[in-house]
């Protein structure tokens, strides 16, 4: 299952780009029905978002509707998965912890992924939004307070980011998304499906091995202490290199020192994303030293 996750602020004109290119992948699936035996051939695409799911935009009011509803399209995208399938993910996937956990599924199945932004900018985002509540024969947008919220909560794609790479922008200017620069990175020129090979961070695993989340929470807290320690020893100055025991890349210190709580901000999503999808005990340590990096970068 190609993954297409699609990303952009409220009422940026997400399904649009969505629609354009499931009708592009179906093209391409026809035109391939002359040589059947080619996976192309067999290839279906799906297309989900909050319509197809009948979610109404109400569900922004709260916190608990909003996350009920994200776990409603998570759950809807996960039973498709499936190499034979191209699914796109059309919703504003605002949360990068969210977008991560959609990349360790397409990970866990073999299957490439990609990152489609909507790069439409708040104002004109704004200004869309505003029309489609005043349009009575419209769906309707999203309610000023709910629209507000969701820029300002919007945490942005970036490409320097595992599972937000490959990353394509599509701005507001574009007639199309990049259609055959996503079809090579999904699928490739030869007309062969991708195979992604899993990896131990995102292979699920059927039980958790003995102490796991003991072992999670205090190999993460360890390696915080070794920073913060670090840091107390070069006050004031950004950068540096940390060298974790056990782990072959070193932990890369951004060039602006942070704080603890920053720190255990980052500790907490990590912790979060691998209670379920459970790791080698082996493998925290450099997943954790990775996933900083990834964090040190935005």
């Amino acid at each position: 299952m190609p993954l297409v996750l699609i990303s952009g602020y409220p009422s940026s004109g997400k399904t649009t780009r969505a629609n354009q290119l499931r009708e592009f992948f179906e093209s391409k699936i026809a035109s391939a029905s002359d040589a059947p035996d080619t996976r192309v051939a067999r290839l279906r695409v799906h297309l989900i978002n909050d319509q197809s799911l009948g979610l109404s935009r109400s569900v922004y009011h709260t916190a608990k509707a909003e996350k009920d509803a994200r776990a409603e399209e998570y759950s809807a995208v996960k039973r498709v998965l499936s190499r034979d399938d191209i699914v796109i993910a059309d919703g504003l996937n605002y949360i990068k912890g969210y977008r991560y956990q959609l990349y360790c599924e397409a990970k866990a199945v073999q299957t490439p992924n990609c990152v489609v932004h909507i790069g439409t900018p708040a104002d004109k985002c704004r200004e869309i939004n505003t029309k489609l509540l005043a349009d009575k024969e419209s769906d309707g947008g999203y309610d000023e307070d709910d629209f507000e919220n969701l820029i300002f909560r919007y945490e942005e794609p970036n490409g320097m980011t595992r599972w937000d790479s490959p990353l394509f922008t599509v701005l507001d200017e574009d007639e199309t998304p990049p259609f055959d620069q996503i079809w090579e990175t999904l699928i490739g020129s030869d007309g062969k499906v991708k195979v992604v090979r899993p990896n131990q961070a995102t292979v699920l695993k059927p039980a958790s091995e003995q102490n796991y989340l003991y072992e999670l929470d205090k190999t993460t807290s360890d390696i915080l202490a070794q920073i913060m320690t670090y840091q107390k020893d070069h006050p004031g100055e950004g950068g540096g290199q940390i060298s974790v025991p056990e782990v072959e890349k070193p932990v890369e210190l951004p060039a602006t020192p942070m704080t603890l709580p920053q720190f255990q901000r980052i500790r907490r999503q990590f912790i979060t994303l691998n209670r379920q999808h459970n790791i080698s005990k082996s493998r925290i340590k450099e997943n954790f030293v990775g996933y900083l990096n990834d964090e040190f970068l935005r």
